[in-house]
């Protein structure tokens, strides 16, 4: 059964025809209305969501189906202590498909390796979140006018943005892309992260200054310091100001550079740069719904083929060891065998998080 639980999952050409599906609903939503007729989409959000909830919810209502589901660890059986595995398996026999948002990092590949319909990862944790990066690869394109070529600037919280990890798995496959990667040196991009880079070959450079930065970017991707990813509150009260987009910091930008954010913003951008047209993040939660559709039907179309399935490759598996990431499915779900895979550097990486394991 096909899946998403990382944008990985999908090929660049699949990417390219679901980004020419969302435009045509775009323009003809009529011809998409009654598409999903019959159909129930099941949200499962363990975690606080507006936008993401909001978008599969009326991406499902749009295409003429019904939404089940509930919004809160606490309005679920998971506040009796229900097993991530088990919910999965339940839910299975209510709905056609389901989107899946929680705090733990693997909780949607372990969903979907128990569930018996189309499972989408929207958000696990700080790890992936890959119905954003469709949100945030239309919008570019969309804006842009190309995926290729482009310098793109990702500021703020790069350790646990699970948004940026994502959208970097999909830029790099774009050919002559260049990163600049803008953080705290607390909050820097993680190392499986890292490795996505180097391993692409892809040209990229640390650094602290979002104002040294700016002048050469085409896309500016900010993101919030996210006060729920810390254990440490004394950390999120030190870093959380690291940065703030301001009108007179957007007057250094080039006159066609693209500000996108994930939302939800605190104070990372000032409410005055709404008004520039450069500012694209409300035209992105309307892409997030467009391409959600276009999942949507293309998870159900290709649940019709029996044994289509192929996905989460990565190499042979083992088991043994201990994830070191606490917030690793690993460390709460009920009976869950650590697996690990040998990354490109020889390391062993969590096959649920990816994080490193240990003996």
């Amino acid at each position: 059964m096909k899946s998403l639980i990382d944008i990985l999952d999908l090929s660049v050409e699949e990417l390219y025809e679901m980004m020419d599906l969302a435009i045509d609903i775009d323009a003809h939503p009529d011809k998409y209305a009654h598409k999903c007729d019959g159909k129930k989409l099941a949200t499962l959000f363990f975690e606080p969501s507006t936008r993401t909830r909001l978008s599969h919810e009326a991406a499902m209502y749009e295409l003429g189906g019904n939404v089940i589901g509930f919004s809160g660890a606490q309005n679920s059986s998971a506040a009796k202590g229900e097993s991530v595995a088990d919910t999965a398996k339940t839910v299975s026999n209510y709905a056609d498909i389901i989107a899946m948002r929680h705090p733990v990092e693997g909780a949607s590949l372990v969903a979907a390796l128990n569930a018996s319909i189309p499972l989408i990862n929207a958000g696990d944790g700080g790890h992936c979140h890959p119905t954003q990066t469709l949100a945030d690869l239309l919008t570019i394109y969309r804006e842009r006018g190309t995926l290729s070529g482009l310098t793109i600037g990702m500021c703020g919280d790069l350790l646990y943005g699970r948004t940026v990890h994502s959208l970097i798995n999909a830029m790099t496959r774009y050919e002559g892309n260049k990163f600049v990667l803008i953080s705290p040196a607390e909050l820097a991009l993680p190392d499986y992260a890292l490795d996505v880079l180097k391993k692409a070959g892809a040209e990229y450079e640390v650094t602290e200054s979002l104002e040294e930065s700016i002048p050469k970017l085409d896309v500016l991707y900010m993101t919030r310091i996210q006060r729920e990813r810390f254990d440490d509150p004394e950390q999120y009260e030190r870093l959380k100001d690291s940065y703030a987009l301001t009108i007179e910091k957007m007057e250094l930008a080039k006159p066609d550079m693209k500000v996108l954010h994930p939302l939800p913003r605190v104070n990372e951008i000032s409410v005055k740069v709404d008004d520039d047209p450069r500012a694209c993040y409300f035209r992105q939660c309307l892409n997030g719904k467009l391409m959600r559709m276009s999942l949507i039907l293309k998870l159900l179309d290709e649940a019709k083929v029996p044994g289509n399935g192929g996905y989460w490759e990565k190499g042979e598996l083992h088991t043994g060891g201990c994830c070191t990431n606490k917030k690793c499915i690993t460390k709460s779900e009920q009976e869950l065998e650590t697996k690990y895979y040998i990354a490109e550097d020889g390391s062993r990486r969590c096959y649920y998080c990816d994080a490193a394991i240990t003996e």
